[in-house]
């Protein structure tokens, strides 16, 4: 009798929520993200109210947000979702030259953003990178945003549930828990070098780098390494004058 093949392991599938309340835009993204083996559409919202609902109805892996919806906009629709205690990650919806609110996003918990004229491919990638843990942070355009935008005043949170957590401690107290290489590491990440680039400049081997990542995230109560960034610059660590390093791609 001849022996059955090994079995393939299945490919882990990414439970994506859409979020717009242009019906032909998520029409679009679907269709896209559909052709995917390792991506699926669980949901749809067509206003920030709804994308709460559904994100903890269904439990996506990444919920796609836009930004400017009705009843509830993208940004409070983010922080909402991302205050709970298993959170979906959140890749909030742009044109990025015309909206300015796409930092006041990434405070309120936004792992990173897709500009909505960016390759098809590209947004299946960068759905990819928020799911596996990471944030969008090679392109030189998002840390030219995190740049110009950290630059101003956080925004004032809307009235939220008395179940969402209060506001973390500023970025310079939150500092004080870090060594003096932890703080060379995070200036990096803030100037926007990706971990093998740290590695070069601070004569550490890749590995090290992401222990050290991995320690900062845990020490700074960050979500991810948008939040890394963003605490670096509203620290001081990065000057805004200096702006964000050339991107390497």
């Amino acid at each position: 009798m001849t022996p059955a093949p090994p079995a393939v392991p299945a490919v882990p599938v990414v439970r994506v929520l859409l979020a717009d309340d242009q019906p032909l835009v998520r029409a679009a993204l679907e269709m896209v993200i559909t052709e995917a083996e390792d991506l699926e559409v669980v949901g749809e919202a067509g206003n920030g109210a709804e994308a709460v609902r559904l994100a903890e109805e269904l439990r996506p892996d990444v919920v796609v947000m836009d930004i400017r919806m009705p009843v509830l906009d993208g940004i409070e629709a983010t922080r909402r979702v991302t205050a709970g205690p298993s959170p979906a990650r959140v890749v909030v919806l742009t044109t990025f030259d015309e909206d300015e609110n796409v930092y006041a996003a990434l405070h309120a918990g936004a792992s990173g953003f897709l500009v909505k004229d960016m390759a098809l491919d590209d947004i299946l990638d960068a759905i990819r990178v928020v799911a596996a843990g990471e944030a969008l942070l090679s392109p030189s355009v998002t840390r030219r945003l995190i740049a110009e935008f950290t630059a101003r005043p956080a925004p004032a949170p809307a009235a939220a549930p008395a179940s969402v957590p209060s506001p973390s401690p500023s970025g310079s107290d939150r500092l004080a828990a870090i060594t003096e290489r932890e703080r060379e590491i995070l200036t990096l990440v803030g100037r926007g070098l990706a971990n093998p680039e740290i590695a070069t400049e601070l004569v550490l081997s890749p590995a090290t780098v992401k222990t050290y990542i991995t320690r900062l995230l845990t020490k700074l109560a960050a979500r991810d390494r948008v939040q890394l960034v963003i605490l670096a610059y509203e620290s001081g660590l990065v000057p805004l004058t200096a702006g964000p390093s050339p991107d390497r791609r």
